[in-house]
């Protein structure tokens, strides 16, 4: 323990599950002073989830436990109206425009980093702190804050982290960014956690069933009957009907329920005209596209053409592109060789070998 972390407070985040639960024991051992705060962001009444995985009480309950375990205050705070009105309306109206949004991208900069510290703040806590694998570091002589890569790469988390602002990072804490998840499971059941082996939830918090349609349903009544059966079209030629172009994304092919002898992927959406495009695999492969929304970590701008490794998708490995900042808020970015399914509505996060540099909202793709 430093006598400067024993004056130092720590608003933990706090879900009840592994990860969050061993990030506030490892800054317990560090000795800072914790606030356990777990936020309430969707209501059982307005969204038909069953009560379980985040914000359920059985998850509430359990952060409570390991609060009073480890010695320090838990609250439970509802965010449920910001939550709605940022996280879950942008959510559906992405998906209106036919684009397919990262709910959790926009959480951390809203939410997490938005209206937590805020209240924070309004605690006298110094810093908040979350179970992300991911890093923050400050380069001295740019005087930014930066996000980079975890310890981890397979459970690296940074890529849902860029829209998180410079003033938020210098108050932000990362526990267990030098860990592997292995490790985070063993010190949990070394300290008596229950969720040591609990299974990482792969759902969005707030989508009932983990279905998203049911959602869209619930919030626009009548709109499966508006857009079911808007045209299904191969090579301009129509070959059949769809469910409603919001329920597909770009390179799906399950639940198309057209069979011509070959295998057929979503190519292209049409929100304005409820078409839906398929096509063969090889042409969902594009190499250039743009990006609106930009937010960057290790620069103001790009003055000239930059070398990244790019990711356009949460599990994405990352891959050679030039980047060039077109707008005060576009980015063109042209990889080296096509990828695959460049999705509008989802990430772009460009890095500077484990640094993130910044990153975007994929606006269009440039064939």
């Amino acid at each position: 323990m430093t006598k400067d972390n024993k004056n130092k407070t720590v608003v933990v985040a706090m879900s009840g599950g592994v990860d969050s639960s061993v990030a506030a024991a490892l800054l317990k051992e560090d000795g800072y002073n914790l606030i356990g705060i777990t936020m309430k962001t969707w209501g059982y009444d307005d969204i038909p989830e069953k009560d379980s995985g985040c914000c359920s009480l059985e998850t509430i309950y359990s952060a409570r436990n390991v609060a009073q375990n480890l010695g320090f205050h838990h609250y439970t705070l509802d965010f449920t109206e910001k939550f709605n009105e940022i996280v879950i309306n942008n959510f559906i109206s992405e998906y209106l425009k036919g684009n397919t949004p990262n709910p959790c991208v926009l959480c951390n900069k809203s939410i997490k980093w938005g209206a937590l510290l805020e209240k924070a703040e309004s605690l006298g806590a110094d810093y908040i702190a979350t179970g992300h694998y991911a890093k923050v570091n400050f380069d001295k002589n740019l005087k930014k804050y930066f996000v980079s890569v975890d310890e981890d790469k397979n459970k690296d988390q940074s890529y849902a982290l860029w829209r998180v602002s410079q003033y938020a990072l210098s108050k932000t804490l990362f526990p267990l960014g030098k860990y592997n998840k292995t490790e985070i499971r063993k010190l949990a059941k070394d300290i008596g956690l229950k969720s040591s082996d609990t299974p990482d939830s792969q759902e969005i918090c707030f989508v009932p069933n983990d279905n998203y349609r049911e959602l869209i349903e619930l919030r626009n009544p009548g709109i499966n009957e508006r857009l079911s059966g808007g045209d299904l079209v191969y090579k301009d030629n129509k070959i059949g009907s769809h469910k409603g172009y919001p329920y597909y994304t770009i390179g799906q092919r399950r639940g198309l329920n057209v069979a011509i002898g070959k295998r057929l992927y979503v190519s292209k959406i049409d929100s304005e005209n409820n078409v839906i495009f398929v096509d063969e695999e090889q042409s969902l492969y594009n190499s250039e596209f743009e990006v609106r929304e930009i937010n960057f970590m290790k620069a103001d701008k790009i003055e000239k053409p930059l070398n990244a490794k790019v990711k356009i998708r949460y599990n994405d490995a990352g891959h050679d592109a030039v980047i060039e900042q077109t707008g005060d808020d576009k980015i063109n970015v042209k990889f080296s060789s096509p990828q695959k399914a460049i999705t509008p509505g989802q990430s772009a996060v460009f890095y500077d070998g484990d640094d993130i540099l910044g990153g975007g909202i994929i606006d269009s793709v440039l064939k």
